[in-house]
C-alpha cells in the first residue's frame, strides 16, 4: 500500500510564534498592574477638577449616543443586541453602563465588562473595576482567565468558550502587552503641577493670604530670646495670626522684632500662567477642547461650536465607533457573526452642519444613482434606486 503521509503535511494551529515568549514568565499566575490606579484615580479624578469635568464631558458624550444595529448592509430598527446595550442590567441604563466603561478607560486605561449568559445567549452586561482585576496569560500569550479580587476573596473568569465571559478594552500602551495605557497617567505631572497649585494658593489663604516670612530679632547686640520667650511667640503666632479668621489682623511686636518676607509673590512665581498651563496640558490629553472646560487664555477655534465638533470628531466618535465594534466582535456571535453597532451620527446635533454640507454635495451629484446617495450618506440601498 502506498503511504502517502508524506506527501500531506500534519495538520497546524494557528498561533502567533512571538505570543509564547510574551507570556513565558507567567505560567499561568495573575499578572499585577504596573501601577497604582487608585492613587491615579484618588489625585485626579476625585482631587481635580479639571481632571474630574474632562472625563465626564468624554463619558456622558459616548453614553449619550444612539446606536443603530446592521446585518451585513441592512439596518435593523430592532435588535435583542441593541435592546441588551440599552438595559445593561438591572441597576443601570445603557448610559450609565457605557459612562462607567469610558471613565474606566480614561482612568485606569483598561475596562472589563463582564457578560452574564443564559441558554448561550447574553442576558446582562456589567461593568467591572479595574483595580481589582488581573490578567492571566496563557501559554499561547493571550489571556485564559481573568481574577476578580474583593475583600481577601477571588473570582476567576475563564476565557474559554464560544462567548468569553470577560470583554477587556485598552487604550494602546507602547510597552505592555496585556494592559492599556490611561490618558490619566500621562498628564500625571501636569495634575501634580495643578494640584499642588491648588495646595498653595489654599495654604496661602489659610495663612491670611499672606506669604511666609520670618521675625528677625534686631535688639541689643549678643543677646537672645530665652527659651520661654520663644516658645510665647511661637504659639502666639499660631493662635493669634494664623489662619482665615486671623485674616488682615495688625502684627503687634516688641522687643526689637521686625517681619521680613522671605517668599516671592504668586506674580514672580507666574503662579496663574503655571496652572493654566497645567490644565491645557491635562484637556490634550483627555482629548478635551480647553474652551469647553473654561479654561481662559486658549481659544483657539472660532467658537464654541466648533470646539464642539471638533471634540465630537476627534474624541467622542473614535472612542464610540471602538466599543461599539468590540461589543459587535465579542457577542455578535451569539446573534449569528454578522450583526454589527454603528453610532448613529444624524442624531448628534453637533454634526448637524456636516451632516447637511454632505447632503447638499450628495443631491447635487449628477453622475450618482439613487442608491449611490443613499450608500454615500449612510443608508441602505432600496428596490428601483439603481437608475438615475
Amino acid at each position: 500500500m502506498l503511504d502517502m503521509s508524506k506527501w500531506f503535511r500534519a495538520a497546524e494551529t494557528k498561533s502567533s510564534r512571538t505570543a509564547q515568549l510574551v507570556a513565558f514568565q507567567s505560567q499561568g499566575r495573575a499578572r499585577w498592574t504596573p501601577r497604582d490606579i487608585t492613587a491615579l484615580a484618588r489625585e485626579g479624578y476625585m482631587k481635580n477638577a479639571i481632571v474630574h469635568r474632562a472625563v465626564r464631558l468624554v463619558a456622558e458624550a459616548v453614553g449619550s449616543v444612539t446606536w443603530l444595529a446592521y446585518d451585513g448592509a441592512a439596518e435593523h430598527d430592532s435588535h435583542p443586541l441593541l435592546d441588551l446595550v440599552a438595559r445593561p442590567n438591572p441597576r443601570q441604563d445603557g448610559a450609565a453602563f457605557l459612562e462607567s466603561v469610558v471613565a474606566h478607560l480614561q482612568l485606569a486605561g483598561n475596562a472589563y465588562i463582564e457578560a452574564v449568559t443564559l441558554d448561550g445567549r447574553p442576558r446582562e452586561l456589567y461593568a467591572l473595576r479595574p483595580d481589582r482585576m488581573r490578567v492571566v496569560p496563557g501559554s499561547d500569550g493571550w489571556p485564559e482567565a481573568y481574577d476578580y479580587h474583593v475583600a481577601g476573596r477571588s473570582v476567576r473568569f475563564e476565557q474559554a468558550g464560544a462567548l468569553p465571559p470577560i470583554l477587556h478594552l485598552t487604550h494602546f500602551h507602547p510597552l505592555d502587552d496585556h494592559y492599556g495605557f490611561a490618558p490619566l497617567e500621562a498628564a500625571s505631572i501636569a495634575v501634580d503641577t495643578h494640584n499642588a497649585a491648588a495646595a498653595w494658593n489654599k495654604a496661602l489663604l489659610d495663612n491670611a493670604a499672606r506669604p511666609s516670612g520670618a521675625l528677625v530679632y534686631s535688639g541689643p547686640e549678643q543677646a537672645v530670646l530665652s527659651d520661654g520667650q520663644y516658645e510665647r511667640l511661637k504659639r502666639e503666632l499660631a493662635d493669634e495670626y494664623q489662619g482665615a479668621k486671623n485674616a488682615g489682623r495688625p502684627l503687634l511686636l516688641e522687643g526689637g522684632l521686625d517681619w521680613k518676607a522671605m517668599s516671592l509673590s504668586p506674580k514672580d512665581m507666574d503662579f496663574l500662567d503655571a496652572k493654566h498651563n497645567a490644565a491645557r496640558e491635562i484637556a490634550l490629553c483627555f482629548g478635551v477642547p480647553p474652551m469647553l472646560l473654561g479654561i481662559p487664555g486658549d481659544n483657539t477655534y472660532a467658537n464654541y461650536q466648533e470646539a464642539n465638533r471638533a471634540f465630537i470628531r476627534g474624541t467622542v466618535l473614535p472612542i464610540a465607533s471602538r466599543i461599539g465594534a468590540a461589543l459587535s466582535q465579542w457577542l455578535g456571535a451569539a446573534y449569528g457573526g454578522t450583526v454589527r453597532l454603528a453610532v448613529d451620527t444624524d442624531r448628534i446635533d453637533a454634526l448637524a452642519g456636516d451632516r447637511a454640507a454632505l447632503w447638499a454635495r450628495v443631491t447635487a451629484a449628477p453622475f450618482l444613482t439613487l442608491n449611490e446617495k443613499r450608500i454615500a450618506t449612510g443608508y441602505a440601498p432600496v428596490e428601483g434606486g439603481d437608475s438615475f
